[in-house]
């Protein structure tokens, strides 16, 4: 598999829509395990309330990805194969919340 990432611009109104794709997208991966595997995603704020994202997926190719997102209704703005990865830190964890 290839690593490939995914931007998805101002895909939803909210973080509860954003929360129903990301199911849905859970359901269907898990139906093409050979094909599609998401690793994970960054939520982007678009300004409005409405959110956007750039996802990291592992895929056999890019039709592969357009299948999976067509499948789970995501859109998918474009695909960017990743050529490397450079880890300066890891991923910051979200603050809790009280």
């Amino acid at each position: 598999m290839n690593l490939y990432a995914i931007l998805r611009r101002s895909g939803w109104s909210s973080a509860a829509e954003l929360g129903e794709a990301a199911e849905r997208s859970t359901r269907v991966g898990e139906q093409m395990p050979d094909d599609v595997r998401w690793i994970r995603s960054y939520v982007l704020d678009e300004g409005a309330g409405s959110v956007g994202t750039v996802c990291v997926y592992e895929a056999e190719s890019p039709e592969a990805i357009r299948q999976h997102a067509s499948r789970a209704h995501l859109p998918v703005d474009e695909i960017i194969p990743v050529a490397d990865t450079v880890i300066v830190r890891p991923d910051p964890q979200p603050a809790a919340t009280a």
